[in-house]
């Protein structure tokens, strides 16, 4: 049984891509535990609501990125935590359908066990009904197909609740700009054979409406994404 570590959580940061968040964003920073207020950064991409400013008065560090897409949130956020020569970094959603507390779960197999990438997995936590929609359903089950099949690996899910080595990231050259991120992101590290596990995360109904699988256009396209980022990594690289 591996010995359990003290986690400096000083060195760990939270990266939450956030569109139009303003009722939900300041529930998700205050209830992220431990980790110092001004690690957690929001990177409001392009809202034309109040996600900014609630975002500043719950004491997140807040970028503005203008360009739409969640990879694009994703790298402005990752670029800083470089910067600031974080550890690790954690992903998570502004919509507060994630639960916060559960980060120290996420990042404890990094510091206990040597894991590089840590999926929160919505599959095998408790999913409060109507949490999920069926082609979220459906791309999580055919990604996890996809990744076995062509990769090797064993997922149950693309979750968005995430935490990976500062160092493993930079090592993936990560390079989505929109819906394919976290799939990039699972192939990538497969690729490079880096050690990962899946953690059990509850999920609730979000707050507002999903911008990728609460329309149909999103849904589509991240259908698409996840296939073409399957075969994209496999046969290009």
């Amino acid at each position: 049984m591996n010995k359990t570590v003290v986690i400096d959580y000083t060195k760990i940061f939270v990266v939450i891509p956030a569109f139009n968040e303003e009722d939900s964003i300041a529930k998700v920073v205050n209830e992220i535990p431990q980790v110092p207020t001004k690690n957690i950064i929001v990177v409001n991409n392009g809202s034309t609501d109040q996600t900014q400013q609630v975002a500043e008065a719950a004491g997140a560090t807040v970028l503005l990125e203008s360009r739409k897409g969640y990879g694009w949130a994703c790298l402005k956020g990752c670029a800083l935590v470089e910067e600031l020569k974080g550890e690790t970094i954690v992903f998570l959603d502004g919509d507060y359908s994630d639960y916060p507390e559960q980060l120290v779960d996420v990042v404890a197999p990094i510091y206990n066990d040597g894991v590089d990438l840590v999926i929160g997995s919505r599959a095998l936590g408790k999913r409060e009904k109507g949490s999920m929609t069926i082609p979220q359903h459906f791309g999580n089950w055919l990604a996890s197909k996809l990744l076995k099949i062509f990769y090797g690996v064993n997922y149950t899910d693309l979750g968005p609740f995430r935490a990976i080595r500062l160092e493993s990231y930079k090592s993936l050259c990560m390079n989505d700009k929109t819906y394919g991120w976290t799939i990039e992101m699972q192939i990538k590290s497969a690729q490079k054979k880096q050690k990962y596990c899946e953690i059990p995360v509850d999920y609730k109904a979000r707050i507002g409406q999903s911008k990728v699988s609460g329309t149909v256009k999103g849904s589509v396209m991240a259908g698409i994404k996840i296939i073409f980022a399957v075969f994209k990594y496999k046969f290009t690289q």
